[in-house]
């Protein structure tokens, strides 16, 4: 047995495997996969409190009161960073201090709690650049699902954790979930293709999360979800979601099942609520016309941080609404679609193929991080340069304003530039006035004259 990090020994994984068929819920991985059979979009809320009785009960709220299909449990920020004495010492003093559950800290047999407390699964949302600790703990809590990866929660989240430590770690989280495949636990490894959510180019979140699967199925990980997030634009959402497959037939085997997943608009959000609710509502259709398996849904309260639980029910039931066949007749310009899918595709390639035909792949990603063929906008980390700048076109949809030195192709950098010409006369020219629009674009958008301004705080990225 290994040790928990939290004092308590860990059971083995054969014990672990035994209490999953027990326990006699479905995994997250059959939730997903009875979703896409079923054409339904499963719905998954954020949450997470640092109070364990508090947590149980935030759980069954949104399950009773939300429909939720899958349950999250949100990590702490002390966690996250293997900080577990911290987050010991705030558990101690003030659970409500915790941005999140420490769950390290509260032990498997609480994980296990937890999971009995609901029927729909679980999943881990957390952030950690080196999850191996936590990993240990969810697998013994019979949590079957895990977000993350050594890109995807290094960049957005860490000044200076080296790419090649943090990716040698999920190295591991992702053999660990080999292992136990091999058992029959099938855990379900979620990309954060979300990266710093703020004006994020379809081909930059699907390139990073492709690199992470690829990497994830060398280790023997058999069920992957590739999220993406909602941009704003329909043709160009929808598009990135449909390329997810396309992609995965590509470069991934076919032993490996794949979920396209959307994550709902991750950026600035509409003050009023009715705002709010009709961006919540069009994510949940983009979601569906998409193809996703899974939407992680948002709030009417995401203009002002953490919701309540009652708006957070409210928002799982107004997403469902997008699941009615009443709504059988929306349909999409599918030659647009298709247009638009192409060149995203086209975007990828350019960028993951001189990286994924290097035979070492941890090195080639250092490598390409450190001279800038690939990159992040608007990273805290050293170790990207963080060279591209994003914007969008007339029609909303996310282009580039430059590609740093991403290995784009003359015809795609030719498109590119065509789309960001058609913008109208009116529009600002200044390069900070331009981002600061496209950033509040939803608030604009409905006429809230309440808008974000760069640097100015705001909601706090949360995985």
């Amino acid at each position: 047995m290994a040790d928990s990090g939290a004092g308590e020994p860990l059971p083995d994984p054969g014990e672990t495997a035994a209490y999953l068929t027990e326990l006699g819920k479905p995994t997250v991985a059959e939730v997903l996969r009875s979703a896409r059979e079923r054409g339904r979009v499963a719905l998954q809320p954020r949450c997470g409190v640092g109070d364990h009785p508090k947590m149980g009960a935030l759980l069954q709220r949104l399950e009773q009161d939300g429909r939720a299909d899958i349950l999250t449990i949100t990590i702490d920020s002390h966690t996250r960073l293997g900080r577990f004495d911290r987050a010991l010492a705030s558990l101690r003093r003030d659970p409500d201090t915790l941005n999140g559950y420490p769950l390290v800290t509260h032990g498997w047999r609480r994980g296990r709690e937890l999971n009995e407390q609901v029927g729909p699964p679980l999943q881990i949302r957390h952030g950690s650049p080196d999850a191996r600790t936590l990993f240990q703990v969810s697998v013994a809590a019979g949590i079957t699902s895990f977000e993350g990866g050594g890109i995807t929660y290094n960049l957005p989240y860490s000044k200076d954790v080296p790419l090649r430590d943090s990716m040698s770690a999920w190295r591991e989280v992702d053999a660990r979930c080999g292992e136990l495949a091999e058992l029959g636990v099938v855990v379900d490894r979620e990309m954060f293709g979300t990266l710093t959510a703020v004006l994020m180019p379809p081909s930059i979140s699907l390139a990073i999360s492709l690199i992470e699967a690829v990497s994830a199925a060398a280790e023997g990980v058999r069920c992957l979800s590739i999220s993406y997030p909602q941009s704003g634009n329909v043709v160009q959402d929808i598009a990135a979601l449909q390329a997810i497959p396309v992609l995965a037939a590509r470069y991934l085997p076919s032993t490996v099942e794949v979920h396209p997943v959307l994550h709902e608009f991750m950026g600035v959000f509409p003050r009023e609520r009715h705002h709010a609710e009709q961006l919540i509502f069009f994510g949940a259709l983009v979601a569906r016309l998409g193809g996703a398996a899974k939407l992680v849904t948002k709030t009417y309260q995401e203009a002002f941080g953490i919701p309540d639980p009652a708006a957070n029910a409210a928002g799982l039931r107004l997403a469902d609404i997008a699941n009615s066949s009443l709504l059988d007749f929306v349909t999409v310009d599918t030659a647009a679609t298709a247009e638009e899918r192409e060149w995203i595709l086209r975007e990828v390639a350019d960028i993951v193929d001189p990286v994924l035909g290097q035979p070492r792949l941890i090195n080639a990603v250092v490598t390409a991080f450190a001279d800038g063929r690939l990159d992040v906008p608007f990273s805290a980390s050293r170790h990207a340069r963080s060279e591209i700048i994003p914007g969008r076109d007339p029609a909303g949809a996310i282009r580039y304003h430059s590609w740093g030195r991403l290995p784009m192709s003359e015809p795609v950098v030719r498109r590119n530039r065509l789309m960001l010409r058609q913008q109208s006369a009116a529009a600002p020219t200044d390069l900070f006035d331009v981002l600061q629009d496209d950033i509040n674009y939803f608030p604009r958008l409905f006429g809230e004259t309440a808008v974000q301004n760069i640097g100015h705080g705001g909601p706090a990225l949360r995985p």
